[in-house]
Order: structure tokens, then C-alpha cells, then sequence
């Protein structure tokens, strides 16, 4: 099976929170990674996601940075309230 993963940084203009993260992350810009699989069977190249990952800044004091794994719909609404403005 042939998986291949993207790397893209997505800013957060505004503290958002995200599905599955149990607090507020301050704005900035973030390292988001997708990792899809390749369908087989097919007449020519197609991927479908399966995992979706944010490093986000760790919770622990003795960490940097942590990958957390999210869903990609979760990602996408997070984007969305971001853009329509500040929220709590």
C-alpha cells in the first residue's frame, strides 16, 4: 500500500480550539499533516485521507511541541470561526 503525507502550515488569526484538544490554542501559524493512502484497483492515481495531525504547542512544561491527531472536518470548522472573527 503507498501512503504519502503532506505537510502545510495553516494561521490561526485568533486563540481557537479544536475537536479532540481540551484547551485553547493561542494564534499563530501551525504545522498540519495529512497522511493518505493510495487507492488500488484504479485506471489512474488517486489518495484518500487517513489521519490528520496538528503539532500544536505542548501541554506538558517539559515539551516543545506535541502532534495531536484531529479530524479533518474539525480542522476545517476551527478555520472557518477563525475567519468569521475573535471567539472564547
Amino acid at each position: 500500500m503507498t501512503v504519502r503525507s503532506r505537510r502545510e502550515t495553516i494561521t490561526f488569526q485568533h486563540p481557537f480550539r479544536i475537536r479532540g484538544i481540551d484547551r485553547l490554542l493561542p494564534a499563530g501559524a501551525y504545522e498540519v499533516i495529512t497522511d493518505e493512502e493510495m487507492i488500488e484497483g484504479l485506471s489512474f492515481p488517486a489518495f484518500r485521507r487517513v489521519a490528520t495531525m496538528i503539532m500544536v504547542p505542548a501541554a506538558a512544561q517539559n515539551a516543545a511541541m506535541e502532534m495531536v491527531s484531529i479530524g479533518s472536518v474539525d480542522l476545517s470548522d476551527a478555520q472557518h470561526i477563525d475567519a468569521s472573527g475573535p471567539h472564547d
